[in-house]
């Protein structure tokens, strides 16, 4: 074996790892939209016209629910990002194993 076929084998190789990881950052950030679309539907049930003090726990507990939903979004998209910059460097290291 020459160590041309060698480099042609690496690079393949990580052009095959590269494209994994860029699918699981496609994953990732397919999880942080289907994220913004439930807090779209959160929005939507927040039932402003109920005055109660049932009314008002039901939006403080629907706003409190947001938050951490958006804030889980947010982490999901960082995670995209770190991912697709991993994915980038994978593609950069010729005969290298694993992730």
């Amino acid at each position: 074996m020459t160590s041309t076929t060698v480099l042609a084998g690496d690079a393949a190789a990580c052009a095959s790892r590269s494209a994994e990881v860029q699918r699981l950052a496609a994953r990732v950030a397919g999880c942080a939209g289907r994220a913004d679309a439930v807090l779209a539907a959160l929005a939507r049930l927040e039932l402003q016209t109920w005055q109660s003090p049932a009314g008002r726990a039901y939006r403080l507990a629907l706003s409190l629910q947001a938050a951490s939903l958006r804030r889980a979004r947010d982490g999901l998209l960082e995670a995209s990002s770190a991912v697709l910059a991993h994915a980038r460097l994978v593609a950069l290291a010729p005969g290298r194993t694993g992730y």
